[in-house]
């Protein structure tokens, strides 16, 4: 069964991988990959000693301790990673406060402590008086499960920088799973000055030693190098009899981990609705900076949420060198700084950039006699945006590709905020179901 996998990030190498290691003939097995390298959302950059991930910080963490370990080995084992304590902190002012922000409000000034306890507890009661149900947008449900006071002070403005677009336009059930709940008790605890801790998720996770997150996919991607097509997109994909021709060339199933945006303009055939529904799938781009530091050490932490708008444009900073000294040469450190912006828009100049290095530098974190250099990194698919009409777009679309021979994969490819271990979880899933079917015939 000879299969196209379209696109070579995590998603498609790990499908590729699996798939081979599973018994499928190698060479039945290509990957066709627009850019010069594997990794997609997955890449890094090195730029005079200084190493940063493109689309963000990155880390290795799964409950799936088997997955885990097989992402360790294919790039390099235990001994190739490093095994860091998540430290995460909310700038307030000149203030660190404890992440989660519900947990960490002894941590602010004395007057907003209270009036975020105070909005958590009224919003606590009413939830129990009236066994109201989740509100269904991401605005109302702010304010339904934490009160008015962490909403004015975190929560609204953190998420409309992140998401660009007024919160009543998304979904709230994206945040099932994702942002923490933490129990009454623990909040008024965290309120008079006793730590609690509301996110034991991903409290200890493990990154590259060298090479940024890439070492990973470049991993993964190590026995498949005479498998994957670099510099070639996929131009089109036509049905021809019961399988499909890619750029020309038969095959006869084919894998799709490429945005499902980009399918009506390859895909031939796709009726008028279905192609509406997929382009109408709603995304945010993202722009990283690289902030290479004339500094030996800054304070010992994972990543920063800034949720102020006098902070600058981004939302979050990573302390790169503090991932793995590997990320900056001796001597030096890095920060990583995102900002996100509505998909589909052209990306900001190069005024983006000073308003970034502006709102650190009013934040405190840097003084612009220490900035060495900036890299800066555009990538048009970072986030999926949970708006009202994503379930019903999505599911129109994935119908039309599983009933038309077309396995849809990945984050952007089936429209799963899939971290990058989901992403291998899933790819190992269809391997197992494409080898059933190779059985059976």
């Amino acid at each position: 069964m000879k299969t196209a996998i379209l696109g070579a990030g995590v998603s498609g190498m790990a499908l590729a991988r699996t798939m081979i290691e599973r018994g499928f003939d190698a060479s039945d097995v290509h990957l066709f990959e627009a850019g010069p390298v594997v990794g997609g959302l997955c890449r890094s950059k090195t730029v005079d000693g200084y190493t940063y991930d493109v689309t963000g910080g990155h880390i290795l963490f799964s409950k799936d301790a088997g997955v885990m370990q097989w992402m360790k080995d294919c790039a390099g084992g235990d001994d190739a990673f490093v095994k860091r304590d998540r430290n995460t902190k909310i700038r307030f002012g000149d203030r660190w406060v404890h992440y989660p922000f519900e947990n960490g409000i002894g941590d602010l000034p004395d007057d907003v402590n209270f009036e975020c306890l105070r909005g958590y507890v009224d919003a606590w009661h009413r939830r129990k008086m009236d066994g109201s149900e989740a509100p269904a947008d991401f605005k109302s449900w702010i304010h339904w499960r934490f009160g008015e006071g962490i909403a004015r002070h975190f929560m609204d403005p953190y998420n409309e920088k992140i998401w660009k677009r007024p919160l009543e336009d998304i979904t709230s059930g994206w945040v099932a799973g994702r942002v923490p709940d933490a129990p009454i008790d623990d909040v008024l605890r965290a309120s008079i000055g006793i730590r609690t801790e509301g996110y034991v998720h991903q409290a200890i996770f493990y990154y590259p030693k060298k090479g940024g997150f890439q070492a990973i996919t470049d991993g993964i991607g190590g026995t498949l190098t005479d498998r994957v097509r670099l510099n070639t997109p996929v131009e089109s994909v036509v049905r021809h009899g019961e399988g499909w021709r890619v750029n020309g060339e038969d095959f006869d199933r084919v894998v799709n981990t490429i945005p499902m945006n980009e399918l009506p303009g390859i895909v031939d055939g796709i009726p008028g609705d279905v192609a509406d529904c997929m382009r109408g799938l709603a995304f945010n781009n993202i722009t990283c900076f690289l902030l290479a530091l004339d500094r030996a050490e800054h304070p010992n932490l994972s990543w920063v949420y800034f949720p102020h708008h006098e902070q600058g444009p981004a939302n979050r900073i990573t302390y790169m060198s503090n991932y793995s000294p590997g990320n900056a040469p001796e001597g030096k450190t890095s920060f990583l700084c995102e900002v996100t912006s509505p998909g589909g828009r052209p990306f900001a100049g190069k005024e983006l950039e000073d308003d970034v290095v502006d709102g650190m530098v009013y934040a405190g974190l840097v003084s612009r006699d220490e900035i060495l250099f900036t890299d800066r990194t555009d990538t048009k698919y970072a986030y999926i945006v949970y708006d009202h009409h994503l379930d019903e777009r999505r599911r129109v679309s994935i119908e039309w590709c599983e009933q038309n021979g077309i396995h849809p994969l990945g984050r952007f490819g089936h429209y799963d905020y899939f971290n990058s271990d989901q992403c291998v979880i899933a790819s190992r899933a269809l391997a197992e179901k494409l080898l059933e079917h190779a059985r059976t015939g």
